[in-house]
């Protein structure tokens, strides 16, 4: 009976998935490197909240608002564990020319911060904006809303964080004291959104989130936890709402994912920021982070031929 009900979710669980993102389509990109990379994003899509619970979790704007990027991951899989590189959202990189699907105009290639490639043209834009500023070719992409992040930390009972100080920040509502916690979904939320008192700004809330997502799936993969149908079932439902792939990712890339994620609080891989040699750069675009090319590039080099990676901020 555990055998079928087992098979019957993996079933369930892989026909719900949202495959909205098509790679294959995605002109002049990097060719394919060594091990595995995935675009990890967290969007600030309000779909599936309740005008309440945008209240409560301090997300602000609408259910139907359009959805914007709020972290973005590199990881990378291989030889040599698990890296994750944290891209800054405000990183000043070049968007590729490009057709703005709302309008159907054209825009030339021009400098601007990352962020606003999603905002330009989606989950495709962004994917192309950053393999032409890395190099690194994407093999999958998973993107997860607002509601799907904090239905997950619940469905899991909360997650273990220890902070090294009291953390406090209206903006999120974050409101944590020095010491050990275990965060629900709200106060999770809170926390991997919550920037402003960080000494430095989007590169410390990367690091948070980092270590935040880490932290998450090692507590999912816990016995009590993984096999346990009452938790199992509402993690997957909980997380499969919001959650968008590309169109050649299954449960089982997910599932490596997962346990890439996992091995990070084992010891096996790193945590870092892509190497910035300026959080304040003045552009037309306000203050960006313009990242240290000679470090950024090895660092990029080293992930997509599945090197040991030498460089980067460990976080």
């Amino acid at each position: 009976m555990l055998a079928l009900g087992s098979v019957g979710t993996y079933v369930w669980a892989d026909t719900e998935l949202h495959r909205e993102v098509d790679l294959g389509k995605i002109a002049d990109r990097p060719a394919q490197g060594q091990g595995t990379n995935y675009l990890i994003v967290g969007s600030d899509s309000r779909v599936g909240l309740s005008e309440r619970a945008r209240k409560d979790l301090h997300t602000g704007g609408s259910a139907d608002a359009g959805r914007r990027t709020d972290s973005m991951i590199l990881l990378h899989t291989g030889a040599h564990g698990t890296t994750m590189v944290s891209l800054p959202r405000d990183s000043w990189v070049t968007i590729p020319a490009h057709i703005r699907p709302e309008t159907g105009k054209h825009y030339r290639a021009s400098k601007n911060k990352l962020n606003a490639a999603f905002s330009f043209g989606g989950p495709d834009l962004l994917v192309r904006t950053i393999e032409h500023n890395t190099g690194v070719h994407v093999d999958h992409y998973t993107e997860i809303g607002l509601a799907g992040f904090v239905g997950i930390v619940n469905a899991v009972g909360g997650v273990p964080m220890c902070l090294d100080r009291d953390i406090k920040d209206e903006k999120s509502g974050a409101d944590l004291k020095k010491g050990c916690h275990t965060l629900d979904g709200r106060t999770a939320l809170a926390f991997v959104r919550q920037r402003h008192q960080e000494a430095k700004g989007d590169l410390g809330r990367s690091q948070n989130q980092q270590k935040f997502l880490a932290a998450l799936a090692h507590k999912a993969a816990t016995p009590g936890v993984l096999l346990d149908p009452s938790t199992v079932y509402p993690t997957m439902s909980a997380g499969l709402g919001t959650l968008i792939v590309d169109k050649d990712t299954g449960l089982p890339n997910l599932t490596s994912l997962f346990k890439a994620m996992k091995a990070v609080t084992e010891g096996d891989g790193k945590r870092l920021n892509v190497p910035v040699s300026n959080l304040a750069l003045q552009t037309p675009k306000g203050s960006a982070v313009q990242w240290n090319t000679r470090q950024a590039r090895q660092l990029f080099t080293e992930m997509n031929n599945d090197r040991a990676v030498t460089v980067g901020e460990k976080g």
